[in-house]
């Protein structure tokens, strides 16, 4: 398979004040691009668009293309589950929900310390190889956001899952808190296959800051800023597929022409990245990926991704649409209204002190 996915999350949109809102015929046309150039794996999940990823794929794709066509991945959403007997519930609606009868890849999803031991309790990893010995899944494994040891412990535990999805840019590599350098070097002690997500971090290595983009033009000034990301994590030993969430047909043709073909980063573009990633770092306030796992349960329906966008922009020197925080407070509830319930930082695979954060950005963008 050539080396780039097609992350069913970041779609084009009718309405972009709903998630839910999927340009179907946009994200059809994209597909079919995507699958001309030879190009064939899909990655969804169960909440992503507000649980529409998953139909809108089985619209543009599946029921438009022969199964052998493209390849498939799903996740189990571990946030859902309280007893066993969701196992099968979910993984058959899911089927269902893709219009497939089996899915080439399936992850235990966004699994960390907490939900090793949910899972462990409910015998999932045993319900994958079960569906894997039915013919339902070809390949097992689990995405992953928590630290290397937690890793290490999981895959020594559970020698049988074949694959990890982790978070690797170049942004991330040498961080204490997302730690993709060293979750990747586990993954690869373990000899396991890996899928990239987040290589671009959410949108923030396609658009750095000045600095940033002066040292990336330097190298070579005809390729695009976010094209540095990409190469960055398929240039890695080991992995399989880089995951890219693409909301635009220029998006699209830029990722797929920094991988086709593939030109590994040399030792000089990878030190290059380096210096690159220091300079986002010291400009960048809130480090988040916009993914919005922390919305879905949001009780005071606070945007929290549009509202640290709109902080980050406003720190960095970025001009923002005038009235875009009064925009944004009337159709949702405003950062001073958290009640520091706590559900977004639980949900957030980026480990932020979300409540701190959204203290911080109500005293700059409230008064």
């Amino acid at each position: 398979m050539k080396p780039l996915g097609f992350g069913v999350m970041r779609l084009p949109l009718t309405d972009p004040e709903d998630k839910g809102s999927i340009d179907l015929p946009a994200f059809t046309a994209m597909a079919d691009r995507f699958l001309e150039r030879g190009f064939t794996h899909f990655d969804t999940a169960w909440p992503y668009h507000s649980e529409r990823s998953e139909a809108a794929l089985r619209e543009a794709v599946v029921r438009r293309y022969p199964r052998d066509r493209f390849t498939l991945t799903d996740k189990m959403p571990l946030f859902l589950l309280k007893e066993e007997s969701q196992l099968e519930a979910i993984f058959s609606q899911q089927l269902e929900r893709c219009g497939v009868d089996h899915f080439d890849y399936y992850w235990l999803h966004s699994l960390d310390a907490g939900r090793l031991v949910l899972c462990e309790q409910l015998h999932a990893f045993e319900f994958l190889l079960k569906k894997q010995a039915e013919g339902r899944i070809v390949h097992v494994g689990f995405s992953f956001h928590d630290t290397a040891q937690v890793l290490d412990q999981i895959l020594t535990r559970h020698p049988e899952m074949e694959y990890v999805q982790l978070q690797i840019n170049y942004l991330d590599w040498d961080t204490e808190r997302v730690q993709s350098r060293l979750c990747y070097e586990t993954a690869r002690r373990h000899g396991k296959r890996i899928m990239v997500m987040e290589p671009v971090k959410g949108g923030a290595l396609a658009q750095v800051p000045p600095q940033a983009e002066e040292l990336l033009r330097a190298m070579d000034p005809g390729r695009s800023v976010p094209s540095w990301a990409i190469r960055f994590a398929a240039s890695l030993e080991g992995v399989d597929m880089v995951l890219s969430g693409m909301s635009s047909p220029d998006q699209l043709e830029d990722n797929m022409d920094s991988l086709d073909p593939l030109q590994p980063l040399t030792s000089r573009e990878t030190d290059t990245l380096a210096q690159v990633a220091e300079v986002i770092r010291a400009a960048i306030a809130i480090p988040c990926t916009s993914c919005r796992y922390c919305t879905d349960g949001c009780p005071q329906h606070i945007c929290i991704p549009e509202y640290f966008s709109l902080y980050n922009d406003i720190k960095t020197g970025k001009r923002t649409p005038e009235g875009r925080f009064q925009e944004l407070a009337e159709g949702h509830g405003k950062p001073s209204d958290c009640i520091a319930c706590g559900q977004c930082e639980g949900q957030c695979p980026q480990h932020l002190p979300i409540i701190q954060h959204l203290q911080t950005v109500a005293k700059a963008l409230e008064g």
